[in-house]
């Protein structure tokens, strides 16, 4: 394999993305999405079907609440933010399967994806600047 090969290979079995993680909740295929950010930014809004696990609480957590053969997707706030990161190293040394979703909850948001709060669920919002719009949506 090419240096590039092996690097995008390994970065996409480490990384996905919000359409991607949607596309695989709509599809039904077994995945845990989880939340790694704090109570406070859950309960303003988080994704539709996430558990809430901060980052801190997964090596305590994890083996008592999820089945650890099934794949495990952190995110935290936004690109800018390196919880998802740390989510995701404290999965791995579980020995879980985990990808990281880049982005975050930032772009989920962005991408008008359903979301929820402790308020209920939120106004689906598609952002024109990181996705294509059609009129009248």
């Amino acid at each position: 394999m090419t240096d590039s090969l092996t690097y995008f290979s390994t970065k996409l079995a480490h990384e996905t993305d919000p359409s991607d993680v949607y596309a695989t909740q709509k599809a039904g295929e077994h995945v845990v999405v989880i939340d790694v950010r704090s109570t406070d930014a859950w309960n303003q809004g988080h994704v539709v079907g996430a558990i809430h696990m901060p980052y801190r609480d997964i090596a305590h957590r994890a083996p008592l609440e999820l089945d650890a053969t099934v794949p495990v997707v952190v995110y935290c706030w936004s690109p800018g933010c390196n919880a998802g990161a740390k989510g995701a190293v404290e999965f791995a040394k579980l020995g879980f399967t985990v990808r990281e979703m880049i982005g975050g909850y930032e772009y989920w948001l962005r991408e008008g994806l359903p979301c929820t709060g402790v308020d209920g669920d939120l106004p689906r919002v598609f952002d024109p600047r990181v996705m294509f719009v059609r009129p009248g949506v």
